[in-house]
């Protein structure tokens, strides 16, 4: 996930003639074209996926997989943006990238890992893998190649840090694109259902691939699909096919993943990310239905608008929101543990009350916390991109600024 802007092609306009002069052929001035600015469309999918994602574990509902298949979509829009940038030399991109998300990750690890040690844990002696592999694989940590160790037997550990799959997986894309990206321009619609059919053989179990190296692979090629579909709308593939004939074959594909679903449900029923094969077509069917239907918002329409802050804000500090998110959840689970001890709900009534409303309780105090760690640590973002530190940045202009241009 990042955070990078998205440039919204102006319309071609004449050049604009130099203050004080007039136009072709005595016309009036001819206005400057608009300068590049953000698609607000794929901004507010963005904003959507994470909000999603926090729901998603907040509440543990599976089915929020299939309404709205957030990790197929942020890898869409980072696989769009990743193609746009490779016009610059291949090795200055993927530096710039890696760049962008390693100082917000060792933040994270810092604590995380501080909090691991405190709460005595000792990677020397984990009986899992402890010893010198225990210490090597600590560099995942910094650099996100691998799986992070932590104590598989403590809860919170596992939580915090889960999100970092999806760092591991989009550091692999990013190292790869300049090879997908060329491959994709000499065959792209080879390049856009090789990795189905490569989930098919992973995900289903035809071939197995063990450990870890396994998850990562499979994580791989079950969203390689949708980083392609990036790579498809960037370079104009998707609008050049009809929109009655995309739409009509990404619902079949998204059948296809309903019903190989319906025949391989886990424990944690219809959730999408523990049957690999459905996540990937569906997916892949639902990104290839937002992107044939994209408009290119340069502002946020109607209703819209009052959460163009938040959209702005949740761009900005994409990757301070996914790495913490996880972590800050069961701190609000503490803070409402914390309401059983309360007078008023110290009976078997309230503590019933308290049970029925704890994930609300704890959905709605999860986003104060995220909020002080994006002014604790979103900056970090800013530094990382080589722009000068902002606590909040929401869009807002600040009061001298919209005097000096109202001047």
């Amino acid at each position: 996930m990042t955070t990078h802007e998205q440039a919204v092609t102006p319309p071609r306009a004449a050049p604009a003639a130099l203050p004080g002069q007039d136009g072709p052929a005595g016309a009036a001035p001819v206005p400057a074209a608009p300068r590049p600015g953000r698609d607000r469309y794929l901004d507010l999918l963005r904003s959507v996926a994470l909000v999603r994602v926090v729901a998603y574990h907040v509440f543990g509902w599976g089915w929020l997989s299939v309404v709205f298949p957030s990790m197929g979509v942020m890898f869409a829009l980072a696989g769009m943006l990743m193609a746009r940038s490779l016009d610059r030399p291949a090795r200055q991109v993927i530096a710039s990238r890696v760049r962008r998300l390693l100082p917000p990750l060792w933040a994270f690890s810092a604590v995380t890992l501080v909090l691991l040690l405190v709460d005595g844990w000792n990677p020397l002696k984990d009986p899992d893998e402890g010893g010198t592999w225990g210490l090597v694989r600590l560099l995942t940590y910094l650099v996100p190649v691998g799986a992070p160790p932590y104590p598989s037997d403590d809860d919170w550990a596992m939580q915090a840090a889960g999100p970092l799959w999806y760092l591991r997986t989009y550091l692999w894309f990013v190292v790869a694109s300049p090879l997908l990206l060329r491959a994709f321009r000499r065959v792209p619609w080879a390049m856009l259902l090789a990795p189905l059919g490569l989930t098919a053989l992973i995900g289903t179990g035809l071939v197995a691939i063990p450990g870890e190296t396994g998850e990562g692979v499979t994580d791989f090629a079950v969203y390689a699909a949708c980083w392609m579909l990036g790579f498809a709308h960037h370079d104009g593939l998707l609008q050049r096919i009809p929109r009655y004939a995309a739409v009509s074959w990404a619902v079949l594909v998204m059948a296809f993943g309903l019903w190989w679903a319906s025949g391989h449900l886990t424990e944690e029923g219809w959730d999408l990310n523990e049957i690999p094969l459905a996540q990937a077509t569906w997916s892949f069917g639902f990104v290839v239905i937002l992107l044939q239907y994209a408009p290119s918002w340069q502002r946020l329409p109607g209703r819209l608008a009052k959460w163009d802050g938040f959209v702005t804000l949740s761009n900005n500090r994409a990757v301070t929101i996914y790495l913490w998110h996880n972590l800050l959840i069961g701190l609000a689970e503490v803070i409402v543990n914390l309401g059983y001890r309360l007078p008023f709900l110290d009976s078997e009534r309230g503590n019933a009350a308290l049970d029925a409303t704890y994930m609300l309780w704890s959905f709605v105090l999860v986003w104060p916390l995220i909020a002080l760690a994006i002014l604790a640590f979103g900056w970090i973002e800013d530094l990382a991109a080589r722009r000068g530190p902002r606590l909040w940045p929401d869009g807002a202009a600040r009061p001298a600024a919209r005097r000096a241009r109202r001047r």
